[in-house]
């Protein structure tokens, strides 16, 4: 396979909130630009005017573009400034791009601490409402997004706008059963957390913020990173780091261990449990521990992660003791820990119709991952998407599946010459994407590798979030009539993107300015089409269920254009086009009658409906009208599902409740679980931070665990593919001539 330099395909801008301070008072903190990042800003600058593949003028034009990303990224629903402030900005509107060349960042940072203090301000004022009562018997509504209101006028109409957000808060609880006194705690101690987190924003933060307004104002898919968020994207590419193996939590003031690893030094100490509070922390080396109590994640997260084989030491509050409580010092070696759980997975859905089962063997992949300095080491265990991919394809091929689906849903790309090279283990040889650089010359990236990983039928499920490398390997199976297409139209993200380390202008140095993600190409099918805006429609259409105005390549507007180039020659696999009609047929069939299905597409009419209006009642009658016919709904829903329990047992339904129906089809000693583990219904007003963290992790795992509709609907067409080719043998030698059975 071709092999390609530090060239990433990825689906989704990066994105930043941020916070401000400007005529300064109590509760903000005064930030400024430091001189790495005024440097670093300036040379991004001089790197996008020669490099990207949009060349754009850094002039007041595009100032001003610059400026209204800004101000949308520090208050896209209008909620913080008021008319007046945005007024004062006027005059800052068209000298942006001075502030960049002149290295002079000032304004920005102005800007950002006027928000910051807003925002305190409008917090503190929230805390005084919930001293108060809300009239719940009022008719009145509250917007749900404000991204196109106008800005408050004044103080009077910011104060009514966040009464109006307080109350739906309060709200939200109190049909959740909560009492006045739970309801002022939990949400006094909400708005604390939030002041809270914003007194802790750093410099860092704000250039990151301003340096992404920038860039997105040249092309959606251009970022800058951050030091710390460069070394993350490193690590979500190589899917691996050098650490203790827990994956931790903000929960007020502390940090708290959600997950362990399982075989990581934190999993193996057997000192460590879910729920434990790392309080303090310390290097080998060091005489005492340095204090984390109310730190951010990011900032404890840089101090437990260190070079392999060092040591790290941890100072612990159990999570059974009390504030109060005693805590114990755990000393571990780093260790270098896979993040498997981002990696490709396997799982073998048994399909049964007319007496004939059909095991479909199903990889999802999250990203299209590859530890780019590993190979370049010539590392041959160096982790990669398709390695992987491959390796499981053996699995599934000794397990005799009879068709394999590639999972593609909400994988927004990664390395672009991963779908290459993935694409290769399903076809001989041959093309299997075009780029074009900003000068208009294309190169042909191609599986230079014969055979085929596995020659059987396959297919490739997508849907909205399927962007960039996902898309160019849907489109590639597509063009060469590989396999099936399933699922909605993917993103439409059509541009390839490198990494500039800004670092290497100032070599030697130990400061660090960051990195660009910077769009250089677009890619092209091998039939001359693109993805850009449109994406990739599949063969066979499920119900969509996102929101295509306001997520996709096409929601962006300033995005590229769709266009067309020469196609290059290439030899088509096979030819399941012949296969759609009668396969989309019995599919629709099918969904007709499946209830899920049918729930499903309620829930996403009801979601769009709730877009549409953009407003909810804030008159309780009204709203717990809404939630008890919510809670119909759900429990008639409920009762259909235990209904097809009992169908199971030798009972008939009406004499099984739900928990009979759990306990004869669950073992004894898992019922428990099982009940737990149950997802609410309905809304309980509170933020993942706030319930209990066994709790939420329960319903995560429920939420994990439900029935996937439309994985189950892909199985059932690709056995039903089976069924048709099995049938016809000679259709099946005329469609897909790769397979063995034809040859």
């Amino acid at each position: 396979m071709k092999k390609h330099m530090l060239m990433v395909a990825l689906a989704f801008a990066a994105t930043t909130h941020a916070a401000v301070p400007q005529p300064v008072k109590v509760g903000t903190t005064q930030l400024r630009p430091v001189a790495t990042q005024t440097q670093a800003a300036a040379w991004a600058a001089t790197v996008f005017g020669r490099h990207h593949y949009k060349v754009t003028p850094l002039d007041d034009a595009m100032s001003e573009k610059i400026f209204d990303r800004y101000l949308k990224s520090l208050d896209g629903d209008r909620l913080h400034f008021l008319q007046s402030d945005v007024d004062s900005f006027d005059n800052v509107r068209t000298k942006l791009d001075d502030a960049i060349r002149t290295e002079n960042l000032v304004t920005p940072f102005s800007m950002y601490s006027l928000y910051q203090q807003r925002f305190n301000e409008r917090f503190a004022y929230s805390r005084e409402l919930l001293k108060g009562k809300f009239d719940f018997t009022v008719d009145e509504t509250f917007q749900i997004d404000r991204e196109k209101a106008a800005w408050p006028k004044n103080v009077e109409e910011a104060r009514d706008l966040w009464r109006k957000r307080v109350k739906n808060d309060w709200l939200r609880l109190k049909l959740a059963g909560k009492d006045d006194k739970s309801i002022r705690e939990t949400l006094d101690k909400r708005y604390e957390n939030y002041v809270g987190r914003m007194s802790k924003v750093d410099s860092e933060d704000v250039f990151m913020t301003f340096m992404n307004a920038y860039a997105t104002s040249i092309e959606p898919h251009t970022n800058y990173l951050g030091p710390r968020s460069a070394d993350n994207f490193a690590i979500a590419m190589r899917l691996s780091l050098d650490g203790i193996g827990a994956v931790l939590q903000q929960r007020e003031d502390y940090t708290v261990i959600r997950e362990i690893v399982v075989g990581s030094p934190a999993g193996m100490s057997g000192k460590l449990k879910v729920g434990d509070r790392i309080v303090g922390v310390a290097q080998a080396d060091s005489p005492g521990f340095t204090d984390v109590l109310g730190w951010r994640i990011d900032d404890v997260v840089q101090l437990i992660r260190g070079p392999k084989e060092s040591v790290v030491r941890l100072n612990v509050l159990p999570v059974d003791a009390g504030t109060d409580g005693k805590t114990v010092t755990v000393a571990l070696v780093r260790k270098k820990i896979n993040m498997e759980e981002q990696a490709a997975k396997k799982t073998i859905i048994e399909v049964k119709e007319g007496g004939v089962k059909r095991r479909v063997g199903v990889i999802s992949l999250p990203t299209f991952y590859l530890d780019f300095e590993a190979r370049r080491r010539g590392d041959k265990d160096y982790k990669s998407a398709t390695r992987d991919v491959a390796r499981i394809l053996g699995e599934l091929k000794k397990e005799k599946v009879d068709n394999v689906l590639i999972d593609l849903r909400n994988n927004g790309g990664g390395a672009l010459g991963e779908a290459v090279e993935l694409t290769g283990l399903f076809i001989d040889k041959g093309p299997v994407v075009m780029q074009r650089s900003a000068e208009g010359r294309v190169e042909v990236e191609s599986d230079v590798q014969p055979g085929l990983a596995w020659d059987g039928p396959m297919g490739v499920l997508i849907n909205r979030g399927s962007a960039s490398a996902s898309e160019i390997f849907a489109a590639a199976i597509q063009d060469y009539g590989r396999g099936l297409v399933l699922g909605e139209p993917s993103f439409g993200k059509g541009t390839v993107q490198t990494l500039v380390n800004l670092d290497r202008g100032n070599p030697g140095e130990k400061a660090r300015y960051g990195e660009l993600k910077m769009t250089i190409a677009q890619f092209f099918r091998i039939n001359g089409g693109t993805t850009q805006l449109r994406g990739v429609t599949p063969d066979i259409k499920m119900p969509v269920t996102s929101d295509p105005e306001g997520f996709g390549e096409s929601s962006y507007e300033n995005a590229l254009p769709w266009v067309a180039i020469k196609p290059v020659p290439f030899t088509p696999s096979g030819n399941v086009k012949q296969l759609v009609a009668p396969l989309q047929k019995r599919h629709e069939a099918r969904i007709a009658k499946d209830k899920d299905f049918q729930y499903l597409q309620e829930d996403m009419a009801e979601l769009r409906k709730l877009r549409k209006d953009n407003v909810i009642s804030l008159n309780e009658a009204v709203r717990r009208k809404e939630r008890d016919a919510l809670e119909a709904k759900a429990k008639q829903r409920e009762a259909r599902q235990v209904a097809l329990r009992a169908a199971v047992t030798d009972e008939p339904a009406d004499l099984l409740d739900a928990k009979d129906a759990r306990s004869k089809l669950v073992p004894p000693a898992k019922t428990a679980k099982a009940a737990t583990t149950k997802p609410n219904r309905q809304d309980d007003g509170l933020q993942a931070d706030e319930r209990n963290l066994a709790s939420e992790l329960a319903a995560e795992k429920a939420a994990k665990d439900a029935k996937d509709v439309m994985l189950q609907e892909a199985a059932h067409i690709l056995a039903d593919e089976i069924e048709m080719l099995r049938t016809d043998t000679r259709m099946a030698a005329r469609l897909m001539p790769y397979l063995p059975a034809a040859k």
